[in-house]
């Protein structure tokens, strides 16, 4: 599970995709900021994934349609 700071909210979607560390994931399950992602055998192989520690700081990139959704529905006040 990866946690993430408030001002990224309504950016993960289950089956949405998310990028940690360079690596594309698909997003398993999606919470109040904080996500799970299921990781391959072949994705743990051959990405920095297998080193990552409880506690490690992480570079995310959240899908952009995810950010466009979010900051349409704020301008709507529906969140």
């Amino acid at each position: 599970t990866i946690n993430y700071e408030e001002s990224a909210e309504y950016t993960t979607v289950p089956q949405g995709s998310i990028t940690l560390n360079g690596t594309s994931l698909t997003v398993a399950e999606s919470g109040k900021n904080r996500f799970s992602v299921a990781i391959i055998p072949y994705t743990w192989e051959f990405t920095n994934m297998k080193h990552l520690k409880k506690g490690d700081v992480v570079n995310l990139e959240f899908d952009i349609i995810g950010k466009y959704v979010a900051k349409l529905l704020k301008k709507q006040n529906v969140i």
